[in-house]
């Protein structure tokens, strides 16, 4: 079976990341690894610091984004 993962940037974005994967586990392993990714650059370019709860929120936002699809 197939898995289609859309992760876009933001709730609005018009193109997000579309990946296809064989396998639910390369689709899951990939989206961690995409995230971690994501909040690492928000992390690092974010003016002030950031607490372990924002920390969570970025996390938690992340993961609202995604759609994951068996085709």
């Amino acid at each position: 079976m197939n898995y289609k993962v859309t992760y876009p940037v933001d709730s609005l974005d018009s193109k997000p990341t579309e990946r296809f994967f064989e396998t639910q586990y390369d689709a899951e392993e990939w989206l961690h690894n995409e995230v971690q990714e994501r909040m690492d650059y928000t992390v690092q370019h974010s003016p002030f610091t950031i607490s372990e709860k924002e920390y969570q929120e970025i996390e938690e936002y992340e993961y609202t984004l995604v759609r994951i699809e068996k085709l």
